[in-house]
């Protein structure tokens, strides 16, 4: 990102800035190695590498092996990092009592310098906050009432058999030139489920009079994960409204709603023991769209799309409730919705019932059911060496089933190098294919 977009946009993850970062942290580590006292060169900065590395031991198997919070473990660059700035931690805790007041503070500088270089690593392995910016878009992003940009009726544009929206579609003056994002809650009214506050975005052309019946596309972010991250590491504002100043005004309704309902639930966006996350997806959130806002009905007009574990959501919803979605975008999703293993997932959601779970496991209807009208993409980096192959699957499966699919294969590994654009370039993709543009 050049110096002209301002310090709030400078790249953290490539450039001068993790480069700085960097060299900072690795000389604050060389400056609390260091001492000319024998005892804490043979006594105190020993223990603290073995502390250092106890506790990254810990940290990796409380992760994989104790609370399972993900399905796969946790990737060896990060757990390494993490073991850097646990040893910057040790070394600073052990140097404080050798050190005399005023040297405190260098110390406990020191430590923190190394953290925050292993945190820039972890940061720049997924990609999670490209600038400062992303980092503080909670703080930064406006957001406004629905109630006071949607409407439920109203004259709408008529689009003649054939054409698509874009072809009749002639835009107001003095229409906006970005749209609007408002959080809001979407109710688990038949399922029961408890999800956390969703995001909608409203195109400049939502507003216009006869408004568009413009496509719907219902993102999700991964496990962990919130709603948060598609508009925060995403960028999914600047992205859409970049999209629609290319289209005259004219881009997808978006709603990102949460399949999880906590940080690190997993769902297996199914309904289950688990909770009832596939009847929310395909019932209540299309539900509440029609009733508080006026968008296109047909399901070739409704897409849905996710990263990783929202991603293998999109494809579930495409074959467990095609009646509702007519397009998938699966970005980095898996082959199997799963809690760390087929049987385990068995086990615990479905009481070990193998029957229940076949029925509802993609990849096992894809093998029995055909979807002919149904348009699929699958989006996978070319550096994920775990999600990649599942993603090729997947895809493979879907066009024996008769789907109209294609594999989109991006530069990068399981982060959001490939997220962000993963959606970003497929907007052409998914506009076309719900009818927005030719």
């Amino acid at each position: 990102m050049g110096l002209a977009a301002g310090p709030l946009d400078w790249s953290l993850v490539s450039g001068w800035i993790p480069f700085a970062v960097l060299a900072a942290g690795l000389c604050a580590l060389a400056a609390l190695f260091f001492s000319r006292r024998r005892v804490w060169r043979a006594r105190w900065a020993p223990a603290a590498v073995v502390l250092a590395a106890l506790l990254t031991l810990l940290l990796q198997v409380a992760v994989d092996d104790w609370l399972q919070p993900f399905p796969d473990p946790l990737p060896t660059e990060v757990v390494l990092w993490a073991g850097v700035a646990a040893l910057g931690l040790c070394l600073t805790a052990f140097r404080l009592p050798l050190l005399r007041p005023r040297h405190w503070l260098p110390a406990v500088l020191a430590g923190l310098l190394v953290v925050l270089m292993g945190a820039s690593q972890i940061n720049r392995h997924f990609d999670q906050y490209p600038t400062a910016r992303s980092a503080l878009n909670a703080w930064l992003q406006k957001t406004t009432r629905l109630s006071e940009a949607t409407g439920t009726a109203g004259p709408t544009l008529a689009v003649p058999p054939g054409k698509t929206l874009s072809e009749v579609w002639r835009p107001p003056a003095g229409m906006a030139d970005t749209g609007t994002i408002s959080r809001t809650d979407i109710p688990g009214t038949v399922s029961g489920f408890k999800a956390r506050s969703a995001y909608v975005y409203l195109p400049p052309a939502y507003k216009a009079t006869p408004r568009p019946l413009l496509p719907v596309l219902v993102l999700m972010a991964g496990q962990p994960g919130s709603p948060d991250d598609w508009i925060n590491s995403g960028r999914l504002v600047e992205m859409m409204n970049a999209f629609a100043r290319d289209h005259r005004g004219l881009a997808p309704v978006v709603a990102v709603v949460d399949p999880l309902g906590s940080q690190f639930a997993n769902t297996l966006c199914l309904d289950s023991r688990l909770g009832n996350v596939q009847t929310y997806l395909a019932t209540d959130v299309p539900d509440w769209i029609r009733s508080h806002l006026q968008v296109a009905g047909a399901r070739t007009s409704w897409a849905v799309s996710g990263l990783s574990f929202g991603g293998t959501c999109s494809l579930q919803l495409g074959v467990n409730a095609p009646q509702v979605y007519g397009v998938v975008n699966d970005i980095s999703g898996q082959d199997a919705p799963t809690l760390g293993s087929r049987q385990k997932t068995i086990d615990k959601a479905f009481g070990g019932d193998a029957a229940a779970y076949e029925k509802v496991n993609p990849l096992d209807v894809l093998a029995r059911q055909r979807f002919p009208d149904t348009k699929a993409a699958f989006v996978a980096g070319s550096d994920d060496s775990t999600y990649r192959p599942q993603q090729r699957k997947a895809y493979e499966a879907a066009v024996k089933a008769g789907m109209r699919a294609e594999f989109v294969l991006l530069p990068g590994g399981h982060s959001w190098a490939v997220w962000r654009p993963g959606l970003e370039r497929q907007l052409p993709w998914l506009s076309r294919e719900t009818g927005l543009i030719r």
